[in-house]
Order: C-alpha cells, then structure tokens, then sequence
C-alpha cells in the first residue's frame, strides 16, 4: 500500500465504532506517529464520537504532533460548549503544545471559562507559549553576542519520555524544594507544573513519592497530571497512591480516569487487578479507561516492539496483494 492508503486503512479502524476501543487506540497513535494532514483529519474527524475518553486522547495526540494544521480543529473542540469538560480541556492543552502563537487569542478567551479545569488549562497553554517567546527573545539576543544576557533556563534536565508537556521542567533543586513548590496552592499552577515535571525527569522513588502527594492536593486539573506523569514514570512505588484515588468514587472522574491509565503503564500484576476491579464502573470514562489500561498492561508485559501497531496489523493480515479491511486488520 502506498502511504495515504495505509493513512486511510487505519484511519478506518480509528473512525469505526464497531471496533473494539483498545484497537482504535492503537490506530489513533499509529496516525499521530505518521503525522501530516491526513492523519490530521482522520483523527478529526472522530470528534463526533460517544467517547469523551477517545476524544481526550484525539485531541492530546493533535497536541503532540505539533503540526500547525490541526489548530483550527482544536479550536473549534475548545469552543464547542457541547464537548465534555475533559475534551475541551484536553484541546485547550494541545493547543499549547502545538507552540504556535496564533492559539494565543482563543486561549485567552476562556482562561475565565466557567468550568474551572479548561479555564486552569487555557491560562496553563498560555505560560507555555509565554515562555517559549521568552525563550526566543533570549536565544535572539545571545546571538547578537549580549554580553549581558541572562540565560535563567538553561541546563534544564532533560525530558526522557518525549512528551510535550504543559510547562517545561524548573531548575534542578533538592526533590524537598520541589516537592515544596509543588504542593504549595498559593503559587501560579505554571510554576507547580515546572516542579513536577523536574520531578518527573529525575524518576527516582524520591521523586515518585514526593509527585504522589499532589494527589491530594484540591485542584482537579492538578491531581490529573500528576496521574499521568506517575504513569510516565511506572514506578510501582505509587500504585497505592494511584489506587487510593481511583477508588476514591467521589473524586472526579478526570482524574480517577488518569490513575487507571497509570497502572495501566505501570503494569505489576498488582495495578492490573486493581484495575480489573473497576471494569464495571458507573462512570463511563473510568470503565473505557481500565479497558485500554488492561491492554496497555498487555503490551508492556508482552515483549511487543511497539504499542501503536496499526500499520503491522494492517501489513500481517495483508496477503496476494489484498488489502486488509478495517475489521480484519485488527483481528487477532
């Protein structure tokens, strides 16, 4: 098949509800691993789904290929007053790591949205796009040789999970001051969010339990990013911590949603049956999310070369030159 048709093939199991929901995951990131504007508009196009689960995770991964062509998409996500508090949430996020500062107007739109978690988001999108024109304006005076230019964010430490995040990592410190920034309600959320990615790139038990405390801290928005860098991180050190708020049936489904995936990643025999437990939930994105967790847990038990498989799915059940349909492309 040439590249647009295996665009196509696996934006047709993305796009077919008919499909399990563990296999229209893995088309979604087998289409944001091949980029371009195709794949763009077939994850698009899946906006319309039942799944406010699919939807987050459509609008993260048009955030992570940071292709300028999907922001009028996003945009339209955010705006839509319709779209659950997660989706638009997750849109506005994308929207930030998309970079460009042409999302600068619609964020600041509804950085005083009534739903508070896309309102923390869109003000969260901002200090990014902030900061990168920051960053910008220094890397253009230091190569006009400013002799008195102050690089405040170099040497930051390095991402080792290839994400793009809301706020770029703080400055290394000791893992009690950043734990203290972290958990601290009274500072900008950007500045929290600085410190917990420094503790996430450090990855060490420390830092895990130090991450873990800010489950329990009063925003939303907050705890649910902390889940998924816990699940960044798969330390089983925090699957207690993670539980604890899964189990938690009046904490937001947002977040509740998050930890399930972070076991998920985490993947001990321990987080798969605590996630077998909520497979019935009475939330609907909690159930979703233990379904695609499970097979999270799969693959990293597996051995498997890579979790975002539509393309070998599609070429091993491609033989004498046919073409494997949606169906049988993800049949086992």
């Amino acid at each position: 098949m040439t590249s647009s048709a295996k665009i196509t093939e696996v934006g047709h199991i993305l796009l077919d509800k008919k499909q399990p929901l563990k296999d229209r995951f893995r088309a979604l990131f087998t289409l944001r691993n091949l980029g371009g504007i195709q794949a763009i508009e077939s994850i698009a196009a899946c906006f319309d789904d039942g799944s406010a689960l699919l939807k987050h995770e459509l609008a993260y991964c048009l955030g992570q290929m940071q292709d300028v062509r999907a922001l009028p998409h996003l945009t339209s996500v955010l705006e839509d007053k319709n779209q659950e508090a997660m989706v638009r949430h997750e849109a506005g996020e994308a929207l930030g790591a998309i970079g460009d500062a042409k999302a600068i107007e619609v964020l600041e739109k509804y950085i005083n949205d009534p739903v508070v978690e896309v309102a923390e988001t869109c003000e969260l999108a901002l200090g990014r796009l902030r900061w990168l024109e920051q960053q910008n304006k220094k890397l253009s005076n230091s190569t006009q040789d400013n002799p008195d230019n102050k690089e405040e964010d170099t040497d930051l430490l390095d991402n080792p999970y290839n994400s793009v995040d809301p706020a770029p990592p703080a400055r290394v410190t000791a893992v009690k001051e950043l734990e203290a920034t972290l958990l601290d309600e009274n500072l900008p959320l950007f500045q929290r969010y600085r410190a917990m990615f420094t503790l996430r790139n450090l990855s060490t038990t420390e830092a895990v339990l130090a991450l873990a405390e800010g489950l329990k801290c009063s925003s939303a928005l907050f705890r649910h990013e902390i889940a998924y860098v816990l699940g960044q991180i798969q330390s089983p050190a925090c699957v207690e911590a993670l539980s604890h708020n899964l189990r938690d049936l009046a904490e937001s489904s947002m977040v509740r949603h998050e930890c399930a995936e972070a076991l998920g990643a985490i993947a001990t025999p321990e987080a798969m049956n605590i996630l077998q437990e909520f497979l019935s939930d009475s939330e609907r994105v909690v159930r979703e999310s233990c379904v695609v967790a499970l097979d999270m847990s799969e693959y990293e038990n597996s051995g498997q070369f890579q979790y975002a498989d539509g393309l070998s799915k599609l070429e091993s059940t491609s033989e004498n030159g046919k073409v494997a349909t949606p169906i049988q492309a993800v049949s086992s």
